[in-house]
């Protein structure tokens, strides 16, 4: 079976009670782009829903041109075998990407020849002359036969001269590679083989230390873009790629269907603690921001049923009092209204952000080992300082739930109770906000 490249390796060893195609099935699920029956350079249904696009269909060169230039290189580049071949010693130059991406998930495989050497950069400009002079770099490189393989820092996967990738779990030379690079604002991550090897935050104090410690101190574009091209770097080598898959995450999905309007409360009511209404509780803030006092308890829920779907939301604390806070979403709301309803709980508790509560005995399974009663821990915590704004990604397929936090996947249960029900968010004590709620619905 193909490793995806989704998950740490780290992470795989939990389901060791569960069956391969569960595992599968369930690492699909979560977006990634690497089915183990899927062909090269194709999308499954799922990945469809999810917002994937193929970035190369593996039979032309759709999609690419030469870096500051029109059309696609007349020699240097070639498509071959379902992939895209960078010819040693051929020229052509630099590929980038027909648009330009702001937030995104870019899947690809790659593999190289002896001592080969490449990069993809990524929110490239081409107001420079080079696409390194602006776009942070994913090493791409055979680490025993090139001379920049002797230091960590410019290894493959690192972020070039930067940042060492940890651990390191490159493939020999000939075979394939899967990485995948992640940007949501200024969170940045590289990962290979299906491990996350480098994490980062851009324009932060570190991000700023770095720069004045390596090459690109004396490049005043580097790395300030907040959108730009992804590229595909001619070193002079023979390189291969192919699977390349791109996920835009600017919450601009016209295939996804709005939950909340940003104006009123339209498709939604209410259960609260004692006769109270919503109005007491909920509020649209003019900028069109979900705000929830926390108090009395209870939840809003969409008035329609939904089983099959990916749903997307942000979500922060008080930002003035910057006061921790729980609430959570529940998913496939079954049964009377009560505190609290029978369903499957996406936590959203400060530093507890992809944990699950199983409520009122709902069919599902999870790691044992990270269960204690109804809860089941995340792997690990990836959310924003307290007032700022977070990334929820939920993805509910059949008896499959995955949970993603600012892009990283924290969670999984399987055989859960496949049924219609409905989407609450909770009022549990504390203000809380919520943003940019879009459901896309899997079917069935």
């Amino acid at each position: 079976m193909r490793q995806c490249c989704i998950l740490p390796a780290t992470h795989l060893h939990h389901h060791s009670r569960t069956s391969p195609m569960m595992i599968a099935s369930t690492i699909l699920l979560c977006a990634a782009p690497c089915g183990p029956l899927q062909e090269p350079n194709t999308l499954s249904e799922v990945e469809r829903a999810a917002g994937w696009t193929l970035a190369f269909d593996g039979r032309t060169h759709a999609g690419w041109r030469r870096f500051r230039g029109e059309g696609f290189p007349e020699g240097g580049w070639a498509v071959e075998e379902g992939s895209l071949h960078k010819l040693a010693g051929a020229g052509g130059g630099d590929l980038v990407s027909e648009r330009g991406y702001q937030d995104f998930e870019f899947a690809f495989e790659w593999k190289v020849a002896s001592g080969a050497n490449s990069g993809i950069m990524y929110r490239v400009s081409e107001e420079r002359g080079n696409t390194w002079e602006t776009g942070p770099e994913y090493q791409i490189l055979d680490d025993t036969g090139h001379h920049d393989g002797r230091r960590a820092e410019t290894s493959a996967a690192s972020l070039y001269a930067m940042i060492a990738p940890e651990p390191s779990v490159l493939k020999p030379v000939g075979e394939w590679n899967s990485g995948r690079i992640l940007v949501v604002g200024n969170h940045v991550e590289h990962w290979l083989n299906g491990a996350r090897v480098v994490a980062f935050e851009l324009h932060d104090e570190a991000w700023k230390e770095l720069i004045e410690g390596c090459k690109f101190k004396n490049m005043p574009g580097f790395g300030k873009e907040r959108r730009g091209h992804i590229a595909l770097q001619d070193h002079g080598d023979d390189v291969w790629y192919r699977n390349l898959k791109i996920r835009d995450l600017d919450f601009d999905d016209e295939r996804a269907g709005t939950l909340f309007n940003g104006r009123d409360l339209a498709g939604w009511t209410h259960h609260l603690d004692g006769e109270v209404d919503a109005s007491a509780v909920w509020s649209v803030s003019e900028e069109g921001v979900l705000v929830c006092r926390g108090r009395p308890i209870g939840y809003l829920r969409t008035e329609d049923d939904h089983e099959n779907f990916v749903l997307r939301l942000e979500w922060r604390f008080n930002p003035v009092t910057k006061e921790a806070g729980n609430s959570g979403v529940l998913l496939r709301q079954l049964g009377p209204d009560k505190v609290w309803p029978r369903s499957i709980e996406a936590q959203l508790q400060s530093g507890a952000a992809g944990d699950f509560w199983n409520i009122d005995a709902f069919p599902m399974k999870v790691v044992e080992e990270r269960t204690s009663g109804r809860n089941t821990r995340r792997t690990g915590t990836n959310e924003s300082p307290i007032g700022e704004w977070n990334r929820y990604e939920i993805t509910a397929w059949k008896g499959n739930v995955v949970l993603r936090v600012n892009g990283e996947v924290l969670n999984q249960a399987w055989d859960c109770l496949e049924t219609p029900g409905k989407i609450c968010l909770q009022s549990e004590g504390a203000e809380i906000h919520f943003r940019r709620i879009a459901l896309t619905s899997l079917g069935s």
